[in-house]
């Protein structure tokens, strides 16, 4: 089975931070106050970043990868 992953929107970020406070595996960083990024890999898929992000720019999404 194919778990999905945290996937950020660029356009929607804010780079406000609180998903990566939330992530408990640290797999999101915020670049240059610009835009959050999820590390694929590194994602378990607990959804507490996409729950907790004011904008909404984090989706849950089975990475073409997988």
């Amino acid at each position: 089975m194919k778990r999905k992953k945290a996937k950020v929107l660029r356009e929607d970020c804010v780079a406000c931070g609180a998903c990566v406070k939330v992530c408990p595996v640290d797999a999101i960083t915020v670049y240059k106050g610009i835009f959050a990024e999820v590390d694929p890999i590194m994602c378990i898929g607990c959804t507490k970043c996409a729950t907790i992000c004011p904008a909404s720019a984090i989706t849950m999404e089975i990475p073409e990868w997988a």
